[in-house]
């Protein structure tokens, strides 16, 4: 134990938590975020709209930016209702009264002051106005016979100078308490120092060097410590502009009263002359600022005048993070957001939230599986695709797994006969090792790397490739989804694409050498790419168009001769709709008889050219029921009526099934 601690350096010293992502949370988990995405764009949504959606709700285990802005909109009701703008009046009239008071004491006390003073005095006392700034100037020339009253009253002016600073200047309030003379001169050396660099910038005539100087000599009362003049601009401008809305949230009696007061700032009205100049050079500078707006705070807790710009500052600053969370403007990103301000207004935790949804972001971006197209909008990649057809093709996995026995989709079809191809080895994978590739991958992975003569290859595990194998013949597979609008309406759209995507995917990485055809058909029928089908808006199409989808599979089917065809219907409809000789589309509802009779002999061209049809009726609709089971008993095909979240598993199984000769799936 002490050998281990004295191999520990200075910089690898436990320290405190610097804030930031927690060191101890799992990476950000990239499959849920696809998962959700290709869900949303399988419901028509662009996939730049289902990043922005996925970012705005969050992940499972992390809020999402709605999260966030809520708790700032909270924050900022929070400060509107819990204070209000009179604390500064409220202290000039407690020092006044208090002023008073003790003057009233002295006099009653003093034994040698003569009756006549005494009662000018108190009638000087008795008749102030009842304006606390009138009061204020009326005993401005008063000759105090009390040191405490004395000092009460000149306390007033001290504390009116502070705060009228401290608008302007953060912090200043406290570092001049007690302010003397000389405070008061560096004070107004700063600010006529300043008025010149303002107006020098202004004039496009200040340096660097200039600004260098004046933060050498007032560098103490600027907290922010700015590096640049611009920096010191935006930092003043932000708090002249909270000051002005302060103002413009108080009551017309409020404002007069401070107005009155402000002449007696620190006792000389040049003050608030060198301030109000400074407003105007940073409204000038700064027209972009919100110099008009207002508050209303309807709470109890008074503010002074520099607190409450403060305050000001603070809903500002939470407005802008509201419209950074927003997202709403064009070519957002997370990256706009002011992760400092998000600490200083929610605390830490709510910026490691942020900070994991944009790394969230970058890390959906930079893996490859969203691209920016040509046009500027973002793009599912092929990538993506995959990954998504991977995760779809676990889930029916694990729902075929539970539901016979445990069986496993990706072993199916691994015994028997060599394809000829390989593949990378997963975990529980039983088939032979391709040896020359598996020793050929570790070659070109070591070549270069100066291993020692006769040290041999060391294979890793991502090295291994399998020689796949085939239960049968090649199979030839038409899957033909019903696009109609119903399939939209009743919620069938996406479980449709999801059970698509699957099939895609365990056939193009588990059996290769079959052909799938995947045939859309609504009014009209196609063949699709998966790409365009998952991406597929729901359109209000009348027509079922089963004859056409026929057609095509058929076509595909005698494509490939020697394949074993496999016919695989998703549908929640009667057909509608047919192809005619002219290829025009006839629609009729109820179906007309020549729309079934047509269907029903392209179904049995299917049934010559020995594919076996399987249809999966979706909704509970008895004349549906009736119409496919006829349709199945007359070409000896089957019926599966699966829940939404099972159509998956039963396509799958079907295929593997009629694949396999088992005829698993069926019933």
């Amino acid at each position: 134990m002490a050998r281990a601690n004295r191999r520990l350096t200075r910089a690898s010293r436990y320290g405190k938590y610097a804030g930031g992502p927690d060191p101890l949370a799992p990476p950000v988990d990239l499959r849920e975020a696809l998962d959700a995405i290709g869900n949303d764009v399988m419901e028509g949504y662009s996939p730049e709209a289902s990043l922005r959606e996925l970012l705005r709700r969050g992940t499972r285990d992390r809020p999402g930016l709605d999260d966030l802005a809520r708790r700032v909109a909270e924050r900022r009701r929070e400060l509107t209702a819990k204070h209000d703008l009179d604390g500064t009046l409220n202290e000039v009239r407690r020092l006044l009264d208090k002023a008073v008071l003790e003057e009233r004491k002295q006099l009653a006390r003093d034994v040698q002051l003569d009756d006549d003073s005494r009662a000018l005095a108190e009638m000087q006392l008795g008749a102030l106005p009842p304006s606390t700034a009138a009061a204020v100037k009326e005993l401005g020339d008063y000759s105090w016979r009390s040191t405490e009253a004395r000092q009460d009253f000149e306390r007033i002016k001290d504390l009116l100078g502070r705060e009228m600073l401290d608008q302007r200047f953060a912090g200043i309030k406290r570092a001049l308490e007690n302010a003397d003379d000389d405070d008061r001169a560096a004070i107004a050396a700063m600010l006529a120092d300043l008025t010149a660099l303002l107006d020098s910038h202004a004039r496009g005539e200040a340096s660097q060097q200039q600004f260098d100087e004046f933060m050498n000599t007032h560098g103490k009362f600027f907290p922010e410590n700015p590096q640049t003049i611009d920096e010191l601009i935006d930092t003043l401008a932000a708090r002249a502009a909270a000051a002005a809305r302060m103002r413009n949230s108080m009551s017309q009696e409020q404002r007069d009263e401070l107005d009155a007061l402000a002449s007696n700032a620190f006792g000389s009205p040049e003050l608030m002359s060198s301030l109000s100049q400074l407003d105007e050079q940073l409204k000038a500078l700064r027209p972009g600022a919100d110099w008009s707006g207002s508050e209303r705070m309807s709470g109890s807790d008074s503010l002074g005048l520099g607190d409450g710009t403060g305050v000001f500052q603070d809903i500002a600053e939470l407005d802008e993070l509201s419209e950074q969370l927003s997202q709403g403007y064009g070519g957002s990103r997370l990256d706009d957001l002011d992760l400092d301000a998000l600490t200083r207004q929610l605390g830490d935790e709510a910026s490691a939230d942020a900070r994991t949804l944009a790394q969230l972001e970058k890390a959906l971006r930079d893996s490859g599986t969203i691209k920016r197209a040509s046009d500027g909008t973002l793009k599912l990649t092929p990538k993506a695709m995959r990954l998504l057809g991977r995760s779809l093709l676990r889930d029916v996995a694990h729902r075929l797994s539970g539901r016979q026995g445990n069986r496993d989709v990706r072993q199916a079809g691994s015994a028997g006969e060599l394809s000829g191809a390989t593949r990378e080895w997963s975990f529980g994978d039983t088939e032979p090792w391709d040896v020359t590739r598996t020793i050929t991958n570790a070659l070109s992975r070591t070549a270069g790397g100066g291993a020692a003569a006769g040290a041999g290859i060391r294979i890793e595990i991502g090295d291994v490739e399998v020689q796949e194998t085939e239960a049968r013949t090649q199979a030839c597979v038409a899957l033909l989804v019903d696009t109609s609008f119903s399939m939209a309406m009743d919620g069938r759209w996406v479980p449709m694409k999801r059970t698509a995507l699957a099939l895609h995917t365990l056939i193009s990485s588990r059996f290769r050498g079959d052909d799938l055809q995947l045939i859309a058909f609504g009014r009209a029928a196609q063949v699709m790419e998966i790409e365009h089908l998952t991406g597929l808006e729901a359109e209000y199409e009348k027509g079922t168009n089963l004859h056409h989808a026929l057609l095509l599979a058929n076509r595909h089917f005698r494509r490939h001769p020697n394949a074993q065809p496999v016919l695989l219907i998703v549908t929640d409809g009667e057909p509608t709709s047919h192809l005619e000789s002219s290829g025009e589309v006839f629609f009729d509802y109820p179906p007309h008889p020549l729309t079934i009779a047509v269907a029903v002999r392209e179904l049995e061209n299917s049934m010559r050219l020995g594919a076996s049809a399987t249809f999966f009726r979706l909704g509970d609709d008895p004349g549906l029921a009736r119409f496919i089971d006829q349709m199945a008993k007359r070409v000896g095909g089957s019926v599966v009526s699966p829940e939404l979240d099972d159509l998956g598993a039963a396509v799958v199984g079907s295929y593997l099934g009629s694949r396999d000769g088992s005829g698993f799936g069926a019933g």
